[in-house]
């Protein structure tokens, strides 16, 4: 049985002794730092009324202890970013408050729909964390951000054994083990509509795989917002976000049955009737671009490892779309006042 000593990394590396004085908590905040913390607060500010609302209609005792987890985790990512733009003299974000949710509100999801919504959501969080470490430079706000990774994959290791104790997950797809190791020989191996088409490799497959499972879930939620969601033009834009999903996942699940791999199925089913709205609309278009814009670097992701030209087609038709989505949603928040700038660049030309 693997112990932690035997996962200590410093079994295997050697230290560096540094002085870190230039990188201390003195020096002032550079643009990622400032970047990944504004992200990351507007991100868990929301993430505490989302999630705050779910807890009030939840009676299964592993989806409790997930946003109980989730929701302790947003809170204590929130406060400490608090303390460490406080003391760098940084604004706090307005973010999310009690005024975006409604506790009282009827039950708008079932049980089970949290599950997945928590994989959805920290995996949106993981990869934020994830890309801050290697490019933060001060030391304290790096161990902030490798903190938050480190809490967040036990949140999703919790997530998936839930999924898979309740049966609601479906195993990634199982394809022969290699007799040995092989190269590619043709330049057919890039084929994806005509000639000799290769079956799809590994890296193809759990991609495809991995963005039915978050359209599957960005669906479902989407379906509760564009039931409770006021504003017309909002309403529109999410129903064309529903078309949008729905097209996704049937065209990558497409690409995965035609070779008898099995898929996720949709959850829609999980989401009541209920038209009474639990969230304010500025939180609901706010949680669809931010999210719908995380689409564009999993889209990016799966681009990368691809090698089939008809894949490679379906993500950029894809990315292009939810491009056009992102845009109107942002310029819908802009016009209501409601999207809070980020840090930026000094405007030296209204000088």
């Amino acid at each position: 049985m693997t112990t932690d000593e035997d996962l200590n990394p410093m079994n295997v590396m050697k230290p560096i002794n540094l002085s870190t004085q230039e990188l201390s908590q003195s020096q002032p905040l550079t643009t990622v730092e400032m970047g990944k913390l504004w992200t990351t607060y507007m991100g868990n500010s929301m993430s505490i009324q989302i999630l705050s609302y779910f807890l009030q209609h939840c009676e299964d005792v592993y989806s409790r202890t997930l946003l109980e987890n989730g929701l302790a985790l947003s809170k204590d990512f929130i406060k400490r970013i608090e303390k460490l733009l406080n003391e760098a003299n940084f604004p706090i974000p307005v973010g999310f408050t009690q005024d975006d949710v409604n506790l009282d509100a009827p039950r708008l999801y079932e049980d089970d729909f949290y599950v997945y919504y928590l994989k959805y959501a920290a995996k949106a969080g993981l990869s934020l964390y994830a890309v801050a470490i290697p490019i933060v430079m001060r030391e304290d706000i790096r161990e902030f951000f490798v903190y938050a990774n480190k809490c967040t994959t036990i949140l999703l290791g919790q997530i998936n054994n839930v999924l898979f104790e309740k049966k609601l997950i479906v195993k990634p797809p199982s394809i022969p083990t290699p007799d040995k190791p092989d190269f590619i020989s043709k330049q057919s191996y890039l084929n994806g509509w005509f000639g000799d088409v290769r079956p799809l490799h590994a890296m193809e497959i759990i991609h495809l795989y991995d963005n039915i499972e978050n359209n599957i879930t960005s669906k479902a939620l989407l379906l509760g917002f564009h039931q409770t969601v006021q504003d017309k033009k909002i309403k529109s834009l999410f129903n064309r976000g529903l078309e949008m999903t729905d097209k996704a996942v049937k065209q990558f699940s497409e690409k995965l049955h035609i070779e008898n791999l099995q898929t996720p199925s949709f959850i829609d089913h999980l989401v009541t009737t209920s038209d009474h709205p639990p969230f304010s609309d500025k939180i609901m278009l706010f949680h669809k671009v931010d999210m719908f814009s995380m689409k564009v670097r999993w889209f990016g992701n799966s681009m990368a490892v691809n090698g089939r030209r008809d894949i490679s087609a379906l993500y950029v038709r894809a990315m292009t779309n939810v491009g056009l989505f992102v845009d109107d949603g942002a310029n819908i928040l802009i016009d209501k006042g409601w999207m809070e700038s980020p840090p930026k660049a000094f405007e030296r030309d209204k000088k």
